[in-house]
């Protein structure tokens, strides 16, 4: 008569059973860059989290990049609507209302508006907050996959004009509860200026309220309208 396994050994073996599926659905969720991008764009309606910019401008005359730190707040709804609050060092409000972008610099008291459908076609705004899937993306940018880094799944989005002051962009994606998040956005401009915002605490779905994308200039405020 054959010996039945032990219950220890029939442990193990559901153990390792469970292990290989866990693995299967991770890479099924987490299958690569592109999909992480259509994942967020699609699944992701609103968020907010914080974040810290570094903007490295490029060395001249030999002398070491130049590279300042802000930080602040960010949150966004789809379609089109965003909001980030610079706190440090120097504070700044960019809201996107649907409209009209506007932007105000406390320490120069004044505030510019812009209409929104004119200035964020090729912008990472377009990929963050207002497009509605991979194609509407893929209108404005050449997007490929690049190696994993960091933890985070990345993404190049390259605009197809050049008319612009954006050379590329890169995403990165962090795997999560409620699927891909946003974690890192690195912009290269024309003039080999490079940011890196780095995102933390992101919440899928956050409910915002709707009056954090409403802007009514201060006031006393210069308003400049372009």
């Amino acid at each position: 008569m054959s010996k039945q396994p032990s219950s220890h050994l029939r442990v193990l073996g559901r153990l390792a059973v469970a292990a290989s599926l866990v693995a299967l659905a991770a890479q099924s969720a987490w299958a690569g860059g592109l999909d992480s991008l259509e994942q967020f764009v699609k699944g992701t309606r609103s968020g907010k989290a914080a974040f810290t910019q570094v903007v490295t401008a490029p060395a001249k005359d030999g002398q070491a990049p130049r590279a300042r730190t802000q930080s602040g707040t960010f949150e966004f709804q789809r379609p089109g609507k965003f909001r980030f609050v610079y706190a440090k060092p120097f504070e700044q409000t960019i809201v996107a209302d649907g409209k009209t972008l506007w932007l105000h610099d406390v320490d120069l008291n004044q505030v510019t508006s812009r209409p929104q459908d004119q200035v964020l076609g090729s912008t990472p705004a377009a990929i963050v907050a207002a497009a509605p899937d991979l194609k509407a993306l893929e209108k404005d940018f050449t997007l490929s996959e690049e190696p994993d880094a960091d933890g985070q799944q990345w993404v190049k989005a390259v605009p197809k004009s050049r008319d612009g002051q954006l050379q590329s962009i890169r995403v990165g994606f962090k795997p999560g509860a409620q699927g891909a998040e946003l974690g890192t956005l690195e912009i290269l401009d024309s003039f080999g200026q490079r940011s890196v915002l780095t995102f933390t605490g992101f919440e899928v779905n956050a409910a915002v309220p709707a009056s954090h994308f409403s802007f009514v200039p201060p006031k006393g405020v210069d308003v400049l309208k372009q």
